[in-house]
């Protein structure tokens, strides 16, 4: 317990330090934030905001990891995990693709960067890389992830050929980590709900850590793989969220970009994919599912009838233009996420109750 205490502590501890120094640096460079023309008139006063700002996440997750590790190998002996490594690599591998958008939209001085084709490309080919060396079977240990389509734990009707689990995978992956891009649009939305989400995982894989049946073979037991090291990297990565948004939080001194919102999407995806709770994350991150569903909603539906469903898709812009204040938006869409956070752990807790008769 003490080293994912350890874990959230550099991460927060990282992150809050690191990013005046890279609020100073990017605007002693010029990394200023493009905005959309046709957004909220309100946002046009943010242009110039320094942007990367995920880049401190992402050296803030990986710090707060690598240093809780100095603390476990001493203390229990373990070190270093195959499953952990891959977390990190999604982190990092979206991170970098995020970060080469954000440095042509501040090259070109405008609000999109990379092309769909080139973004999808670099997401498709972090995202494989993961879901293959995942389900890569190993002499004698449990795969890091299983071909199986998984809830609270695996659903055993829907297990998939290795290859279409693997696309499977990868469209998980992708679609979460646009649905926190398209999220990253309010000061500290994104953020203050990615913290709710990993410290939800932070108490799943932990759970599983405490009844992971490779220690004890009992009812509801968890066969999962590294369930303590996929803890420290939740905490870690909730701890950088948080020390983010010190920062980041309105009026924001310096925005994530789609380096940190990409970055962050893959990391939940990951996390989901290695503890068994694919399908459990679109009820734990229920407000990213739904910011895109109102991007897909507006677009489809406009492009059939040449009408707008919402006043502005994403979601938190139709409010915004609706009349509410950008603070009420961002605090309401934090209680939504926290209460999908808790419904989506009493459905964890409750399946565990299930199986130990209580």
């Amino acid at each position: 317990m003490k080293s994912v205490l350890i874990a959230a502590a550099f991460g927060l501890a990282i992150s809050i330090l690191l990013t005046p120094l890279a609020i100073k640096a990017f605007r002693r460079h010029g990394f200023g934030q493009e905005i959309r023309d046709d957004g909220p008139e309100t946002h046009l006063a943010k242009k110039g905001t320094p942007t990367m700002g995920g880049t401190v996440m992402v050296l803030a997750t990986v710090g707060g990891y690598l240093i809780a590790h100095l603390f476990l190998i001493d203390q229990e002996g373990r070190g270093v995990t195959k499953t952990g490594l891959l977390l990190l690599l999604l982190l990092v591998g979206l991170g970098t693709v995020g970060f080469l958008d954000d440095y042509l939209k501040i090259r070109h001085r405008r609000s999109l960067g990379l092309n769909k084709t080139a973004k999808l490309v670099g997401q498709l080919v972090v995202g494989l890389a993961f879901a293959v060396l995942a389900v890569l079977e190993e002499d004698g240990r449990t795969p890091v992830a299983t071909p199986v389509v998984s809830f609270v734990r695996d659903i055993a009707p829907f297990a998939l050929p290795t290859v279409a689990f693997v696309a499977f995978a990868y469209l998980f992956i992708a679609g979460f980590s646009n649905a926190v891009n398209l999220t990253d649009g309010l000061d500290g939305l994104a953020a203050g709900c990615s913290a709710m989400v990993f410290g939800s995982y932070v108490i799943i894989s932990f759970w599983q850590f405490g009844h992971d049946c490779a220690a004890a073979l009992v009812d509801g037991c968890y066969t999962v793989r590294d369930p303590l090291d996929v803890t420290l990297v939740a905490a870690a990565a909730m701890g950088a969220c948080l020390g983010f948004l010190w920062w980041n939080t309105s009026p924001a001194r310096i925005f994530m970009g789609d380096t940190g919102s990409l970055a962050l999407g893959g990391l939940m995806s990951g996390l989901a994919i290695v503890t068994r709770t694919e399908l459990l994350l679109v009820v734990l991150g229920g407000l990213f599912v739904a910011v895109t569903l109102s991007v897909v909603i507006q677009v489809g539906f406009f492009r059939a009838t040449r009408r707008r469903v919402f006043r502005m898709a994403p979601l938190h812009h139709h409010f915004e233009l609706a009349g509410w204040a950008e603070n009420t938006v961002i605090v309401r869409f934090w209680l939504v996420t926290g209460m999908a956070v808790a419904f989506g752990l009493g459905l964890f807790y409750a399946d565990w109750l299930s199986f130990s008769g209580l």
